[in-house]
């Protein structure tokens, strides 16, 4: 028999595509599971969590999901995700994904920071223009509606 083909996708890039892969481990909602070649038909919704995969007599190797759905039709396992993160040694790639988490919240820090000076200047604008002596009266029709 011969082995998985396992994919694992992101939108913006293939992180993995491996054939005869012997066994691979997984989390969903009702707990970790493993899959072997023969496995029956499958979709789940995955948790953020790491898949284990490994060749037969191989080594494992690991993939850190930031959730993300598989589905096992035959002997292809296809995971989509939002980030995904390959890796062989877990304590390298504990470090990339907190590496990379902080690097996000910081740009979600600056973001928002950003956001929120952008909202500040369009606020004083408006109180420039509305506030007393801020700008021409507006000309008004016989039904109180500007027109200008």
């Amino acid at each position: 028999m011969s082995g998985l083909h396992l994919t694992v996708t992101t939108p913006l890039a293939v992180v993995l595509d491996e054939g005869e892969v012997a066994s691979i481990r997984a989390e969903d909602e009702s707990g970790g599971f493993g899959l072997m070649p023969g496995h029956a038909d499958l979709l789940t919704v995955l948790r953020p969590s790491v898949l284990h995969w490994r060749r037969a007599d191989g080594p494992w190797h690991h993939v850190a999901l930031r959730g993300g759905v598989m589905r096992v039709a035959g002997d292809a396992v296809r995971v989509a995700c939002r980030e995904a993160v390959a890796g062989d040694d877990l304590d390298q790639l504990e470090a990339l994904v907190v590496e990379q988490a902080a690097a996000q919240a910081d740009a979600a820090r600056r973001a928002r920071g950003e956001q929120l000076r952008l909202h500040t200047a369009a606020i004083r604008n408006l109180m420039r223009k509305l506030g007393p002596g801020g700008g021409p009266e507006p000309e008004f029709d016989e039904i109180g509606e500007a027109f200008r």
